[in-house]
């Protein structure tokens, strides 16, 4: 194999990986996007709550960016 097949096969991993992390996110921004009601949203935070603020930062992310973006619509 040369090293530019090599370096073929590692972009193409690469992109496979992005694509895949990708795909994952949106699902898990669909998930959170249900909890829509202030009781949800108290339950979701008690839960995060148990876990560091390192596990939980992506969690915190989409949360904080989809409650924004409802503000912002209802305005």
């Amino acid at each position: 194999m040369t090293r530019h097949d090599l370096s073929v096969k590692s972009l193409r991993s690469s992109l496979a990986t992005r694509r895949d992390a990708r795909l994952k996110r949106r699902s898990l921004e669909r998930q959170l996007a249900s909890y829509t009601s202030e009781s949800d949203r108290i339950e979701l935070d008690a839960i995060l709550s148990r876990h560091s603020a390192e596990e939980t930062s992506e969690l915190r992310s989409i949360i904080n960016r989809q409650a924004m973006d409802r503000l912002i619509r209802s305005a």
